[in-house]
């Protein structure tokens, strides 16, 4: 492993690595130094990312395990890139949803605290900020920005903890397979879009998004903003004593124009608030669950006994 510059002796206790825009770090941008993590490292390799704006397509590679990024401050440590869609690679054909992603995210046991993960392409379509691919995957006080397809929890049977983040985008911001926590989360509706998640939970995994204690926002429209859509016919959805903005629909759910998902998609809420909560005029194949249906929504059974450090 390379060492920690003299200049940064006194964080070495702290951080593996520092990696600073100004070149005062030992790396300057991050992908240095994700790229110096040994491969299979079974400890974890923490990072410090001092403030400035990064300009990177960023991959964590699958051998690059058990890495943890810290940012100096969430508001001013930024990661980013403006890829889109309908970006034309160099044979002239679109890069697509996948290819959009300023992040990618393969390596296990990934975290990150303090940082701001963004698309900066504008509302051009499908742009993604950070694509989740891992399992074991922790962000805390973590901001994701963009407008369509913001966050994807791309992968199947990950496991994904969002603790004190902000989420903002348009339509479809959070979509994916993966079963994703997010606790005391702020999720930002912004003018233009018409739903937050579109789940595309495989039927076999219990727990699709649930989302505890977090607040939705935005500027957008009164009324004009579902919860969710199945993006898959067996996404699972839940909202759990959140606060829903008046921005929301009072109905609630889309079924995506496919009749078929009113039977398979698992759309819930209990106990939620706020202007937006309208549970007498919600569709009648989503669901307000009881005080024994929730017991089964605890953290450790969510996650399937992993608990982030």
């Amino acid at each position: 492993m390379m060492f920690i510059s003299q200049i940064h002796l006194a964080k070495a206790k702290d951080y593996h690595f520092i990696v600073d825009a100004k070149g005062k770090g030992d790396f300057k941008t991050v992908q240095e130094a994700i790229n110096a993590v040994p491969d299979f490292r079974k400890q974890t390799t923490i990072i410090y990312i001092k403030n400035g704006v990064y300009k990177e397509k960023l991959i964590l590679p699958g051998s690059k395990k058990m890495v943890k990024f810290i940012g100096e401050s969430k508001e001013k440590t930024i990661l980013t890139f403006d890829d889109f869609a309908a970006k034309l690679n160099k044979f002239g054909e679109p890069i697509g949803t996948s290819g959009s992603s300023s992040f990618y995210i393969y390596g296990d046991d990934f975290s990150a605290e303090n940082i701001t993960f963004q698309n900066s392409s504008g509302p051009v379509g499908q742009a993604v900020a950070v694509q989740v691919i891992g399992d074991r995957i922790h962000f805390k006080n973590c901001r994701f920005l963009g407008y369509q397809d913001t966050l994807y929890t791309y992968g199947y049977g990950s496991r994904q903890y969002y603790e004190n983040c902000y989420i903002e985008g348009t339509t479809d911001f959070i979509f994916g397979a993966a079963t994703a926590l997010f606790k005391s989360c702020e999720i930002y509706s912004k003018k233009g879009g018409s739903f937050v998640t579109a789940a595309s939970t495989p039927d076999s995994i219990k727990f699709g998004y649930v989302f505890i204690n977090c607040k939705l926002t935005g500027d957008a429209p009164e009324k004009s903003v579902y919860l969710g859509r199945p993006w898959r016919p067996y996404a699972k959805t839940v909202f759990i004593h959140c606060d829903l903005g008046k921005h929301i629909k009072p109905e609630g759910w889309d079924f995506w124009g496919k009749e078929s998902n009113k039977l398979t998609a698992f759309y819930a809420e209990y106990q939620n608030k706020g202007e937006g909560f309208k549970p007498e005029q919600r569709v009648n194949w989503s669901l307000q669950l009881t005080e024994n249906q929730i017991d089964s929504y605890s953290v450790n059974l969510i996650l399937r006994d992993w608990m982030p450090k």
